[in-house]
């Protein structure tokens, strides 16, 4: 999906959560997720995932719990003995675990909406670019000469100090 995105500019990816699955000492099982997809409520997919399993929807789960912290998501589930393969995919299937993401690369080209490919963005961005650093040195260029021009004044007025003094002690008011 992603090659297919960056290519005509639309398309959709599916984004499904990092788990891993840990032993126990007792010879059970434990899926940890450690990451949810992008948009996707942690308390609202708890709920979910819980009320699947006391509705029965999911078999196999013994214990749910979020134990996530400042540090990152985790989200453990303890298991029956021998159903870690039909309860990810239960998971996957039935929650949002598991979720596709729209992508849709609009940007404007000459003042104009237009669904663009990656390498036209990026090429559309360097030119972007090149056009504000272009800009910015002109305004600084600018600003630069007329700053030399008051200078220039004012060294002509310093070289020729004496005849302004003269004239303006010679001039009848103020």
């Amino acid at each position: 999906g992603i090659r297919h995105a960056f290519e005509t500019g639309r398309g959709s990816i599916m984004i499904r959560s990092k788990y891993r699955v840990e032993e126990l000492s007792n010879g059970k099982k434990q899926i940890i997720f450690y990451e949810i997809p992008y948009q996707v409520n942690k308390a609202n997919l708890i709920t979910k995932m819980a009320s699947l399993i006391r509705d029965k929807a999911i078999q196999g789960v013994t214990y749910l719990n979020d134990e996530s912290n400042r540090e990152g998501i985790r989200i453990v589930m303890e298991l029956k003995k021998d159903a870690q393969e039909v309860i990810l995919n239960q998971l996957f299937r039935l929650t949002p675990l598991q979720t596709s993401f729209g992508i849709n690369m609009l940007a404007l080209e000459n003042g104009r909406p237009k669904q663009l490919p990656l390498k036209d963005i990026i090429h559309d961005y360097i030119d972007h670019q090149v056009d504000v650093v272009v800009r910015k040195t002109q305004f600084d260029l600018k600003k630069a000469q007329d700053r030399a021009h008051i200078l220039e004044g004012l060294r002509i007025a310093v070289d020729n100090l004496d005849a302004i003094i003269h004239t303006i002690r010679d001039s009848r008011d103020p």
